[in-house]
This record gives structure tokens, sequence and C-alpha cells, in this order.
């Protein structure tokens, strides 16, 4: 059979990646970390953050990486200034308009490029009550960088319930229910996996909204075990993060092959009675 691999220059290694790959897939076989923020492995990339853009050998623009299929022969740079010039100015206008303290991978891309988070002082922030509609999970437009993370997990990629879409247009833009109504009258099927997508915490938890507001969240003391849902048969894993001894979120890991990282409300929420002693 003929060979199908793809070769590509990486910051002058050069890399053989599969058939059908990316230049994200390129820069990671050339041990490359790259910024991302609106990629995640189990979602079909939007190409919306433009942070993990490439320099393109005999391209005009910056390409990016997370869904420019890698051609044989390729040859691009992944720090040139150029491209730190604008994965910075992404991350101060994201810095700018948006509360990033619970992103700590934003954050830690942020340091490694000199973000200034002073730079465009009068920029225009998103304030707004957080929604609170129920026990299992909040929603906080301060946070939200409008990955489309959680829209693709609620749609084609996933749960298929299209409940979330993006509504409103330039500043008035957000993630939103049909007509805006509440979670609880919505398609919503409170799966959670726009929890497991989200990037900044916009979406989380209620157990955990709570314990910060407390000030009893204390992630670096949590400990997680992978065990397996016992409501069916279809064997999804399950990450327990337990503090204190009490269960107090679940996720599912991303390249699990039954899961791919998405549960239903049962493998999600269906844990308290884990805790409970007293039925």
């Amino acid at each position: 059979m003929p060979d199908t691999n793809r070769t590509v220059t990486v910051d002058g290694v050069e890399v053989e990646v599969a058939e059908g790959a990316t230049l994200l897939d390129a820069c990671n076989a050339a041990g490359v970390e790259t910024p991302t923020i609106c990629w995640a492995e189990n979602l079909t990339p939007v190409n919306v953050c433009r942070v993990c853009v490439v320099e393109l050998e005999g391209s005009r623009t910056l390409v990016p990486s997370c869904s420019r299929p890698a051609e044989d022969g390729m040859v691009v740079l992944t720090d040139s200034e150029r491209v730190r010039h604008s994965r910075r100015m992404v991350l101060e206008f994201l810095a700018t308009g948006v509360d990033l303290s619970q992103a700590p991978e934003i954050n830690r891309w942020s340091a490694e490029y000199g973000v200034d988070t002073e730079r465009y002082p009068d920029g225009e922030r998103i304030d707004e009550p957080v929604k609170v509609q129920d026990d299992l999970y909040i929603r906080d437009y301060e946070k939200c960088v409008q990955c489309y993370k959680c829209v693709e997990a609620c749609g084609d990629d996933a749960q298929r319930t299209f409940a979330i879409a993006v509504a409103g247009r330039g500043f008035d833009s957000r993630i939103s229910t049909e007509f805006d109504v509440t979670l609880p009258d919505s398609a919503c099927v409170y799966c959670g996996n726009c929890i497991g997508v989200c990037p900044t915490n916009a979406l989380q938890f209620k157990t955990e909204f709570d314990m910060r507001a407390a000030g009893e969240w204390r992630p670096e003391e949590q400990t997680i075990t992978t065990t397996i849902c016992s409501y069916c048969g279809v064997g999804c894993n399950l990450e327990l993060h337990v503090q204190d001894n009490e269960i107090v979120k679940v996720t599912s890991p991303a390249d699990h092959e039954v899961t791919n990282g998405h549960l239903c409300v049962k493998g999600r929420f269906g844990w308290t009675y884990v805790g409970n002693v007293d039925g």
C-alpha cells in the first residue's frame, strides 16, 4: 500500500503524521505545546478562539493549527514574533472582557506570552448575576469566552439535544437556550457535557459553586478515583473528585473509548446516594 503519511517541518523539526491529521497533531508530534481554548480532543474544531494559530510558509495569514489539515512538505513556525503577537492580543482581549479567575490553563498561557491585563483598561466587561436555576449546575456569563465547546457537546458531537446555541450579535452575543427560557423549561437533559468541556468554569457544578462561595473549595487536596458507572451496562468511566471523604463532582476521561468524556445525567450527577447514610 502507498505511504499515506504526511511529512511536516515544525520549528525546524521534521515529523510524520497520518493522513487526515492537523497541524496541531504535527505540533504535538514535534513536542511543541500549543495553546488552545475552543479545541478539545473529543469535539469538532470550530476555529473561534484563534490562540492556536501558527505561521505557515507560503500562507498570507496565520492559520488555525487545530483544523488546518497537514499536507506533505508544509513548513510551520509556532513561536515567531508574528505568532506570539497574535496569541498575546487574543489573550489580552479575553482578559479585558471576561473573568478568567477560574481558568488556570488560560492564565498559564497568558503568563507565557506576557499578557498585559491593563492594556485595554476601558474595555467593556460582562457584568451580570450568576444564573442558578437548580441544584445541578450554574451559568456564570462573566466567565464565558464563547468558545462554543458547550454548544458542540450539546449538539452533533455528543448529546444531540441542541438545547443551547449562540444568540445575539456583537457585544450582545451569548450562549443561550431557545428564547432564553430557563434550563428546566428548555430541551436540556442535564447530561452536564457542557460542564465537562467548559475551559473557564462559566459552567460548573452547583456543589463546586457553593463550596467556592463558602471558601471550602480546595482542589489541591482532592483525589480523583476512576471507576465504572453503576447505573447500567454501558461501562462509562467516571472520575470521582473527592474532598474530605465526599464526592464533590464527577468527570469522565476524554480518551475513554466508551464515553469520550461525555456522560448522561445519572453518571454526571447521580452520585449523591454514595454519601447517603440515612437512607
